[in-house]
């Protein structure tokens, strides 16, 4: 939508989303606008919601969110002027596809490793984080000669180790983290 000479899809929405995990916060600090309960979020290019109630296991991890949409709040319709903080991206549950994602950072954590001797010392552990991922259904048409723009995570190509069933991406270019810088920490790796 911010740039109709990229071209158009179809993005299918129903019932049941998926939502990153860092897009969501029980206990929330102040100033943060993602999904908390009794807060309000826009889903990106689609509607408001509001967080009604957090289901969670035996454990005490949370495994759901119910939700209440407000229909009459459709991004670009004509009664999309109620406004919200926070923006978050999403993926249909019953559309979603599986997906392997290969988070490439740098190799270093120095600018000049070799400066002492000893670059060994200041690789990163965490240059390279693989995650599962859910990923929209336009992209089973994917090729490996185009890049493409997850949200906030940055660009990423298809890997040739992907398979029809489970495509494999990797990151190349990594995109800023508004929230992390906020917070004083590294940008998430979810």
């Amino acid at each position: 939508p911010e740039d109709e000479t990229a071209g158009k899809r179809k993005v299918p929405f129903s019932r049941e989303l998926f939502i990153d995990a860092a897009d969501f916060m029980e206990t929330p600090p102040p100033k943060y606008f993602r999904l908390k309960p009794g807060g309000e979020v826009r889903l990106k290019y689609a509607y408001i919601i509001k967080c009604n109630e957090v289901v969670k296991d035996s454990s005490g991890n949370v495994t759901e969110l119910r939700c209440t949409i407000d229909l009459e709040s459709k991004s670009g319709g004509v009664t999309s002027n109620r406004k919200v903080k926070g923006t978050i991206h999403w993926v249909s549950a019953a559309h979603a596809r599986d997906a392997e994602v290969r988070l490439y950072d740098r190799l270093f954590t120095a600018p000049e490793p070799d400066a002492t001797g000893d670059f060994k010392s200041f690789i990163n552990p965490h240059s390279l984080e693989v995650a599962n991922a859910k990923c929209e259904p336009a992209l089973a048409e994917a090729t490996r000669e185009k890049r493409y723009q997850f949200e906030r995570l940055g660009y990423f190509t298809l890997d040739p180790d992907s398979t029809a069933t489970k495509q494999v991406w990797n990151r190349t270019v990594t995109l800023k983290d508004t929230w992390a810088k906020m917070e004083g920490r590294a940008p998430s790796r979810s």
